[in-house]
C-alpha cells in the first residue's frame, strides 16, 4: 500500500470531497493561492478556482458566521482557522449557533460545517499558538469532535466529516502533518464515533488522542519489554464517543491511563474519567490516571515547552504505578 503525510492525506480528502460535490467551498487565512500556512490547501486554488477556494480577513468569528451562512443556505463549507487557540474569537458562532442551530429551528435546517482547527506545540509558537482546545467543546452539545492520529485516520474522518450534516470541528496536531502511514488509494470513510484499538494488551488501558497515541504506542513497547502488555485505544472522535471500545478495553486490563497534550485539568481526560468511573468502576483494579499539561501557559522556549507535553517516560513511569496496586 502506498504511504501518504497526514497533510497529503488531509488535502487529498479535501481534493476528492470537492470534486464529488460542487456545493462544498474552502476558505479562511491564506488557504488560497499560498496554500495554507500549513501547506494543507496547496494546489486547491488553481484547481477549483477563487469561487470554491478563497481567502478572508483576520477575521474568526467572521470566517465562522460565514461558514454558518453558507450551510443553511445549502452549501457544504469548510472554513480553516490557521491555529486552532484562535476559535475564541468565534466561540460564540461555534458554540450557542453550529452546534445548536439544528435544534432550534427544529430540524428545518442543516448545519454541514466542517470547521479545521491545527493544534498543539509545535516548534516555539507560543501559548497562544501551540494549544489543544478541544475539551472546550465536550461541554458543547449539537458538535462533532474529530482528533485525528494517522494519516488513514485523517483522510477517513475528513471525508465523513465533510459529508454529514452537522457541524464537526476537526483538529489537527501540526506535529503529524510530516508523519507517514499507509493510506489506500480506493474511496473510504471512518465513522464519526468508532475508536481505533491501536495496540492490543492486556495489562493497562491507555487512552490517547492525536500526538499522544504515538508517545503512548512508544512506551507500550517499551514496556512489553519489561513484561507489561498495554492496550493503546485511540477514541478518534471525543464526540460522538465510543464508549464501547473503550469500556470493553478498561473491563479487560482493570487499569487505565488517559494522556493527551491538552491542561490535565478539565482536559478530554476528565470526562473519560467520570464516564468510566460511572459505567466500570468495579472492574478497575487501581484509580484512573490521567497525565496531560501543566495549568501553566505553554512556553515559547524551544527548552522549556517540550515539558509541556506528556512524555514517554512520564507514561512509563504510571503505568508501572499502575501495576504495583
Amino acid at each position: 500500500m502506498r504511504t501518504l503525510t497526514m497533510r497529503a492525506a488531509i488535502l487529498e480528502a479535501l481534493s476528492e470531497e470537492m470534486e464529488r460535490d460542487e456545493k462544498t467551498v474552502l476558505f479562511g487565512e491564506d488557504v488560497g493561492k499560498f496554500g495554507g500556512i500549513n501547506a494543507v490547501t496547496k494546489g486547491l486554488y488553481e484547481k477549483f478556482g477563487n469561487k470554491r477556494v478563497f481567502d478572508t480577513p483576520i477575521a474568526e468569528s467572521t470566517i465562522v458566521g460565514a461558514a454558518l451562512g453558507m450551510a443553511i443556505t445549502g452549501l457544504r463549507p469548510i472554513p480553516e482557522l490557521q491555529f486552532g487557540d484562535f476559535v475564541g474569537i468565534a466561540f460564540d458562532e461555534i458554540f450557542n449557533k453550529l452546534g445548536k442551530w439544528r435544534y432550534m429551528h427544529g430540524g428545518s435546517m442543516e448545519v454541514p460545517v466542517t470547521l479545521r482547527l491545527p493544534i498543539g506545540i509545535a516548534g516555539g509558537a507560543g501559548p497562544e499558538h501551540s494549544q489543544s482546545p478541544q475539551a472546550l467543546f465536550m461541554h458543547g452539545p449539537g458538535l462533532h469532535i474529530a482528533i485525528p492520529s494517522t494519516p488513514y485516520d485523517a483522510k477517513g474522518l475528513l471525508k465523513t466529516a465533510i459529508r454529514d450534516n452537522n457541524a464537526v470541528l476537526f483538529f489537527e496536531h501540526k506535529v503529524l502533518y510530516d508523519l507517514k502511514g499507509e493510506v489506500p488509494e480506493e474511496e473510504y470513510l471512518i465513522p464519526l464515533g468508532q475508536a481505533d484499538v491501536k495496540r492490543e494488551g492486556s495489562d493497562v488501558t491507555i487512552i490517547a488522542t492525536a500526538l499522544q497515541v504515538h508517545t503512548a504506542l512508544d512506551a507500550a513497547e517499551s514496556l512489553s519489554k519489561e513484561g507489561i502488555e498495554v492496550e493503546v485505544v485511540d477514541p478518534r472522535t471525543l464526540a460522538p464517543l465510543d464508549k464501547e471500545t473503550i469500556l470493553g478495553s478498561v473491563r479487560k486490563t482493570g487499569r487505565v491511563l488517559i494522556v493527551h497534550e491538552e491542561p490535565k485539568t478539565g482536559g478530554s481526560g476528565a470526562e473519560l474519567a467520570a464516564q468510566i468511573s460511572e459505567e466500570a468502576i468495579f472492574d478497575l483494579q487501581a484509580p484512573v490516571r490521567r497525565i496531560g499539561g501543566p495549568d501553566v501557559p505553554i512556553a515559547q522556549s524551544l527548552h522549556l515547552e517540550q515539558f509541556y507535553r506528556p512524555s514517554e517516560q512520564q507514561i512509563i513511569d504510571t503505568v508501572m504505578e499502575l501495576m504495583e496496586y
